[in-house]
This record gives structure tokens, sequence and C-alpha cells, in this order.
């Protein structure tokens, strides 16, 4: 329970200080000169889809947040068996954490109007993210060749659960990052300003899920490998 608790009041000042900065708590109606005449042009552009995206992020935060809960319980039973972990795991951590630096990159690309570099940032970000699905695919290979199947022990039930929610966030990330590739490699150096500006509301978008999932995992990656008990004994302690 405090695993959750702790993780939602994180997420609750993440979002408070996010949404200080899409500008929602302005009143353009109690401004006065240029920035009244200008309409509000200084709010950043679709703060819409940018809260959207930040409460979508907070349902599944809160989603992983569970799962995590659940693991450090269940990990305290008699018939918990740890697994050995596949060494895949490492490949694929590092593939993650590429992508999401290469697709940071491309949001400073955009920033700049190098078109070029927009393009080649997400194209290297989707082919890694590709290959970290691979990655957890030859990992999952590893357990069963081994023996470890879902049924056969609560922590490799638990080891599939959790790699498989975070794929399928994965793959409805690379869903989003594929329509932005398609917009970005239909543009040209002469395309209008508005198209340019919505290309780089998108790569933004992406970039943000990229670190979230990127985070997501990091943690999950921790708490598989042990690194967390140390964490987790004292969050038990605080409880008993």
């Amino acid at each position: 329970m405090i695993v959750i608790v702790t993780f939602m009041v994180i997420m609750a000042a993440l979002a408070g200080w996010w949404l200080s900065r899409q500008g929602l708590a302005d009143k353009p109606w109690l401004e006065v000169g240029v920035g009244n005449q200008a309409g509000g042009a200084g709010l950043p552009p679709h703060p819409t889809a940018k809260v959207g995206l930040g409460a979508f992020l907070v349902v599944a935060g809160s989603l992983f947040s569970l799962l995590v809960s659940a693991y450090s319980m269940r990990m305290d039973m008699a018939d918990w068996r740890a697994l050995p972990m596949p060494t895949a795991l490492w490949f694929s951590t590092g593939l993650l954490i590429l992508s999401s630096v290469v697709l940071q990159t491309a949001v400073v690309a955009a920033h700049r109007g190098e078109l070029d570099g927009v393009k080649s940032g997400l194209l290297a970000a989707g082919i890694s993210a590709l290959a970290f699905l691979a990655g957890q695919l030859l990992a999952w290979r590893e357990l069963a060749a081994a023996g470890y199947f879902s049924a056969a022990n609560p922590a490799s039930a638990f080891f599939y659960l959790i790699t498989a929610v975070h794929g399928l966030h994965m793959l409805g990330g690379l869903v989003a990052l594929c329509r932005t590739s398609v917009r970005a490699f239909a543009l040209s150096a002469t395309s209008s300003a508005r198209a340019v500006g919505e290309l780089t509301l998108s790569v933004e978008l992406c970039a943000l899920y990229w670190h979230f999932l990127l985070l997501v995992w990091l943690i999950l990656f921790s708490l598989l490998m042990r690194w967390a008990d140390d964490l987790i004994a004292i969050c038990r302690g605080l409880l008993t």
C-alpha cells in the first residue's frame, strides 16, 4: 500500500507542475496590452493534447504501481521461487535507453527546424524500440527453454505479466511513432509553418511517452533483478 500511496503522491505533484506549465492556470481576460491583443498567442500550442497524454500516463502509471505492489507482496510467500534473469534483459534495456535518447534528439531537431534530424531520430527510435521488443521475446524464450513457464511458479507468472503489460504499452507507442514518422517523411523543406509546428508537437508527445516507458521499465527491471529488495523491506518495516 505504501508503494501505491508514494507513487500517487509523486504523480500528483508531477501532474500539478506539468499543468502549471501548460498555461491552464492563466487568466487571459485579465491580461492587457500586447498579450491580450495577440489573443493568447503566448500560450503553448495544443495544450489539450499534452494534458490528455498526461492523464493517460497517470492512469498507466497507476496500473504499473499496482503491479509493483502486488509483486512486492507476493514475493514474500513460501511458494515464491526467484527466477534467473535472462541476459537478454540487459540488451533490451540498453536498446530502450537508446530509443529514448534518440527520440529526444528528434525533439531538439524539431525545435531547430532540422527536418532531416527529426526523420533520422524517429527512424532510429522506431528501430531500437522494435529491437527492444525482440529482446523481450528472446527473454521469454530463454526462460521457457529453462522450464520456467507462467503456471510453474508465481515469480515466472509475474515476470510474463509485467513484461507483457509493458510491451503492450510499447506497441501502442509504436503506432503513434509510426504515424508521426509518416507525417515527417511526407514533409519537405517548403512545408507550411503550421505543418512543421504540428509535427513538433507530435514528436514531443512521442518523446514524453517514451521517457515514461523508460522510467517504468527501469523500475520494473530493478524489481526483477532484486535490486529493490532492500527498499521493499524498508517499506514493509514502515507498515509493521
